[in-house]
């Protein structure tokens, strides 16, 4: 799979900072990025869509990052969901880690963290 097939699902209740990962997501290549605002539509777009890598808020209405995270790996436990929070205590952080996240990374995000994160997926494919 080559970034240019990498399809992407960006979970945030803030649409700026949705805007801004999805413009960053699409100028390294991706091709598909899709957008909820809450856990519960990430979960529901996640079972359908099926998409490669999830970029994951923590503190969102309805279902909070936590509990999509839990319910996505538990529908499929290969999922690889990215939490992209500005709530990076030790205890979001391990409660991420231990709901099966794939990687934790801290707001605001930067574009070369982005890329990292996405080089480092296609590495491991």
């Amino acid at each position: 799979m080559s970034q240019n097939s990498l399809k992407v699902l960006i979970c945030d209740d803030s649409i700026l900072i949705r805007k801004k990962l999805k413009d960053c997501l699409l100028e390294l290549g991706c091709s598909e990025v899709l957008e909820a605002l809450d856990g519960q539509k990430a979960v529901d777009i996640y079972k359908k869509e099926k998409p490669d890598l999830v970029f994951m808020d923590i503190v969102m209405p309805i279902k909070n990052g936590i509990e999509a995270i839990k319910e996505i790996i538990e529908f499929d436990k290969n999922a690889k969901v990215v939490i992209a929070s500005s709530s990076g205590t030790k205890t979001h952080l391990r409660q991420a880690l231990e709901a099966g996240a794939y990687e934790f990374v801290q707001k605001p995000l930067d574009e070369n963290q982005i890329k990292n994160i996405i080089l480092n997926f296609k590495k491991e494919d």
